[in-house]
């Protein structure tokens, strides 16, 4: 019989190696792929570029609005945890005034030559488990079963309060939780959106931004005052006369001011504004409060048909509700874009029309 020799096994040397490698790098270029960063794409097209620009930062907008939705949520939270935990304060001090009177109770009995045990156990340092005993009701005479029994009261009380405060904590740790996931979207699509714009020239850059601002003439000379700075910037002209009611006359006129007003993503003025912001800072302007999120904007006032628009109406865009401008007649709004642009005056046939409400 043939020896049976166990076969020999090469090292990973030389092409066997080089094989291997090679296979390693093609798995992980495939992995990274899949994974959609750091692969390189193809050249693309100014038109192409500006497409998927234009997509990343619809998809940074919808976040923003979610972003700005979980942080209203999480301001509340914080608000009721901190109203929940004064509440409790001020409760312990009173019970600790309870207690102190009983304490005076107390050294009165010692000195009398003798401790009831029911103060005793009041004065421990689990006086509920006592107040909860039958022995106590039949053992304390009426003017120490009253003020224990405020004791008693107190310490259930601040028990609720300190459950309230707990499930508020927990509410809150989950808003803060959302505030980071959607901040990193934010800033993912915006920087995605930031490497695809830095492969162009800047004459590709600028015929761009044009294009996303509007192509009709008032429009363009709009953008390009409120991008040249404070002199020459349009006028409210009829836009106020035409407001149904002086409050949308004052939203509009406000918004007028805050062109050429950068974009910032959460941001609700004086000075830079995302596109919920901006409404609720012109209308705020004007006394009047808004949701701070688009899709609670939508919901704030008498909704209005395309065809019925006035100046002061706000006009939302997109099937998620995820952007929204501040009508001013003639088929344009003013708006916040998204960081490549301004506050500026744009049509409002730039975008997907999704409805309109007139607030006041």
């Amino acid at each position: 019989m043939a020896a049976h020799r166990k076969p020999r096994q090469r090292s990973l040397g030389g092409r066997s190696a080089r094989t291997a490698f090679t296979l390693a790098l093609a798995g992980a270029a495939t992995a990274t792929a899949f994974d959609g960063t750091g692969q390189a794409e193809p050249n693309l097209t100014p038109a192409q570029v500006k497409a998927k620009v234009a997509k990343l930062y619809q998809e940074a907008e919808q976040a923003t609005e979610k972003y700005n939705g979980a942080r209203e949520k999480a301001t509340a939270a914080e608000g009721r945890l901190r109203t929940l935990q004064d509440e409790a304060a001020r409760k312990e001090e009173k019970l600790d005034t309870a207690r102190e009177a009983l304490g005076s109770m107390a050294a009165a009995q010692y000195r009398e030559g003798g401790l009831d045990p029911a103060v005793q156990l009041a004065l421990s340092d689990d006086p509920d488990r006592y107040l909860d005993g039958a022995a106590f009701a039949e053992r304390a005479g009426d003017r120490q079963s009253a003020a224990v029994s405020r004791v008693r009261g107190q310490l259930r009380e601040i028990e609720r309060l300190r459950g309230a405060a707990r499930v508020e904590l927990t509410s809150l740790k989950a808003r803060q939780a959302e505030l980071r996931t959607y901040k990193r979207t934010v800033t993912g699509k915006l920087e995605a959106a930031r490497r695809l714009l830095s492969r162009l020239t800047a004459p590709e850059r600028s015929a761009i931004g044009e294009a996303a601002g509007g192509t009709d003439a008032r429009t363009s000379r709009a953008s390009r005052a409120a991008t040249d700075g404070r002199d020459g910037l349009p006028a409210p002209g009829s836009a106020t006369a035409e407001a149904p009611n002086s409050r949308a006359a004052q939203a509009v006129a406000y918004a007028y001011s805050k062109l050429g007003s950068p974009y910032v993503w959460g941001a609700t003025g004086p000075d830079a504004f995302d596109c919920s912001g901006l409404i609720l800072a012109s209308y705020r302007s004007a006394g009047v409060s808004l949701p701070r999120t688009t899709y609670a904007q939508i919901g704030a006032g008498q909704r209005v048909s395309r065809s019925e628009l006035l100046p002061g109406d706000l006009v939302f865009f997109y099937s998620g509700i995820s952007h929204v401008g501040l009508y001013i007649g003639d088929g344009r709004m003013i708006h916040a874009p998204n960081p490549s642009a301004p506050v500026r005056v744009a049509p409002i046939d730039e975008m997907p029309f999704a409805g309109a409400t007139r607030v006041v």
